[in-house]
């Protein structure tokens, strides 16, 4: 069955065509014609907010305060270095404190802390029970520093629905990198057809479109609904 499907009901899109050889099935009437047997999920913006600047707003009445926290912070190139594994969160937080000395305790005291930015979105994760009773597998591919890491496999009991996942600082590759979808679904054995990736970011669907794995635009859990 050659298909496109276009879920505008639920504020997000289908971006990849594929041969689905599964009957059609329905959800709350809705006609689905497509079946997944890999769910794999970004974390950021999906399974957790995160929206750094909002979050420094929120904790730092100056504006221009937060403006500058966040430029330092989460647009330098330590930030990503820290999605890679190539440096350390104490490393991170030294090169920042040295680059805005006046700012040093500030910065300190929020890096310390910043693993509490990451909040649970609630709406996503209460459909993960349902998607695991419907027979899908469950994984995650992710760009994360480590400490991040550490403290979300901790606090969120989740994580122990699902088969497997890749963080990004494990394996010194970040989305929209080409071999960090190769990983995954050699890690596990997964058919690209047969997995069906959400992701707040466009670049990282288009990459994912590219290896062969169905990718959809997250804007909400409404748009994962459709699939179980």
């Amino acid at each position: 069955m050659r298909i496109a499907q276009k879920a505008s009901t639920f504020n997000c899109k289908l971006v990849y065509i594929v041969n689905i050889p599964h009957e059609i099935l329905w959800y709350n009437g809705l006609r689905k014609e497509y079946f997944y047997m890999n769910f794999i999920f970004d974390i950021g913006n999906v399974l957790v907010r995160f929206e750094p600047l909002k979050s420094l707003e929120e904790l730092f009445p100056d504006k221009l305060l937060a403006k500058k926290l966040y430029s330092t912070i989460f647009l330098s190139p330590e930030w990503e270095l820290l999605d890679n594994g190539y440096i350390s969160h104490a490393e991170a937080t030294a090169t920042f404190c040295k680059r805005e000395p006046d700012l040093a305790p500030t910065i300190t005291e929020f890096m310390k802390n910043v693993c509490d930015i990451f909040t649970p979105l609630t709406e996503t994760i209460e459909l993960l029970p349902e998607i695991k009773n419907n027979s899908h597998n469950l994984y995650y591919l992710s760009n994360m520093h480590s400490e991040i890491k550490d403290y979300l496999l901790k606090r969120d009991k989740h994580f122990s629905l699902f088969d497997g996942g890749i963080f990004s600082c494990d394996i010194n590759i970040i989305k929209p990198s080409a071999e960090i979808y190769q990983r995954i679904l050699d890690d596990y054995q997964l058919i690209p057809s047969e997995c069906v990736f959400f992701d707040d970011v466009q670049v990282n669907v288009d990459a994912a479109q590219k290896a062969g794995i169905n990718g959809v635009l997250f804007k909400n859990a409404g748009c994962i609904k459709p699939f179980i």
